[in-house]
């Protein structure tokens, strides 16, 4: 295109002509100055609606965060947005973080990086960390950020197609199932991925199907290898339909798979998730009738039953924090088994021994939970923004994080 043509055409701001390139270069100079926006990577990531972070609780719930000394890290997929709950010094804190469709979480102990997968084409994998100083600076006051926010330090982009849900680390790597793919792939540092586990039932015509979402493979129950590793998945056939269409029969029809095997070793389940090993068990959410429970000798032995679609569990000292979500009204049919009509999103702390149900948390304008984490409380109190009002400069926070022991970044020459 010409000189003459490019200065020829309408100058647009919003979906309006401008009068002068002047205007439109000071709205470009206001851009991108939220925080939230840049570190989501997310151009309305300031336009949170204040009625999605609005909560109440019952029973003993601060109570039992407070006592397990932990901070929570919860995703909320359809409202992307990730959330943290702890009870500090100055009581409880709710805090919050944009994010394109967050779905799995896996906390890698090791460091106390929390990674976190965003599901929105193309997938990403975000690893966060806990800020404990600010870097040495002439024009700021340098400071300990009492409260360690938990901000992302790295972020991994990946093929959409993988449709990626869970995350877990097995044998230190980290791998995520990739629905897509009715597989499950190990991620590296670079971002790149292999698929290193998929079930027997997938090789129908001779030789594995990866082209498409078959099975809904959607957790990952970590062992310390593959092999030791149990999968979800909403069935175990490759079928004319798939697990998105309106008719997919769901009704009992969910498994668990072995990892050594590649064969299912538990059914009866309904749209099973969040499968997760505790103490050598299998326990999983039961999704379809609202139930955690675990698996014993190849049946779902139920341990409570929750007011919404079950998804979401962690265990922390005999505690299971469970999410259960709202049905999107056109997935009822993939919920035989609850008055969705009465479906609750929340956080409820199970004592898994006698099933009680201590302490929950609930958002009454909240959707749909995906995962669920703990970190220790005395290494972070959660995200950098809060939720609960509570008005904190965060500027020289974004400016001048450091992560790690002294002399570990900033310092190089």
């Amino acid at each position: 295109m010409a000189k003459n043509e490019t200065r020829d055409q309408p100058l647009a701001l919003a979906g309006k002509r401008v009068s002068s390139p002047e205007e439109l270069w000071s709205h470009h100079n206001a851009e991108w100055r939220d925080a939230a926006q840049v570190v989501s990577q997310w151009h309305g990531a300031d336009l949170i609606d204040p009625q999605l972070l609005e909560f109440t609780v019952a029973g003993k719930w601060w109570q039992t965060l407070d006592e397990q000394g932990i901070t929570l890290v919860v995703s909320r997929e359809y409202e992307h947005l990730l959330l943290s709950m702890s009870v500090g010094s100055s009581g409880p804190a709710v805090n919050f973080m944009p994010m394109p469709h967050p779905s799995g979480i896996a906390v890698d102990r090791r460091t106390d990086t929390v990674l976190v997968a965003s599901t929105r084409n193309p997938n990403q994998i975000y690893d966060l960390a806990a800020v404990n100083r600010l870097t040495e600076r002439l024009d700021i006051e340098p400071e300990h950020p009492d409260d360690q926010p938990l901000i992302p330090v790295r972020s991994r982009f990946l093929p959409g197609c993988l449709y990626m849900h869970d995350l877990a680390l097995i044998g230190g790597e980290l791998h995520a199932n990739a629905v897509g793919h009715n597989a499950v792939v190990k991620v590296t540092a670079q971002g790149s991925w292999q698929r290193v586990w998929w079930p027997k039932c997938i090789e129908g015509k001779g030789s594995p199907e990866f082209g498409q979402n078959y099975i809904q493979l959607n957790s990952i129950a970590a062992g310390e290898t593959l092999d030791r590793s149990f999968f979800s998945a909403s069935g175990d056939e490759i079928m004319e339909l798939r697990p998105g269409h309106e008719h997919y029969p769901v009704d009992k029809r969910g498994v668990i798979f072995s990892g050594a095997s590649r064969e299912v070793i538990a059914t009866g389940l309904t749209r099973p998730h969040s499968a997760r090993l505790h103490e050598d068990r299998i326990w999983v959410d039961n999704s379809g009738y609202g139930e955690l429970g675990l698996i014993e000798a190849g049946e779902f032995q139920l341990v409570t039953k929750l007011p919404g679609w079950t998804r979401g569990l962690c265990f922390h000292q005999g505690i299971a924090f469970v999410g259960t979500s709202r049905v999107i009204p056109r997935f009822s049919q993939y919920a035989p088994g609850l008055d969705v009509n009465a479906s609750i999103c929340g956080v409820h702390a199970v004592d898994i021994r006698s099933g009680e149900v201590l302490g929950s948390i609930f958002w009454p304008s909240g959707n749909q939970i995906f995962a669920i984490e703990w970190l220790e409380r005395s290494k972070t109190s959660g995200f950098a923004f809060s939720a609960t009002g509570q008005k904190r400069d965060r500027k020289a926070l974004f400016y001048a994080f450091a992560i790690g022991q002294d002399g570990d970044q900033g310092e190089g020459e």
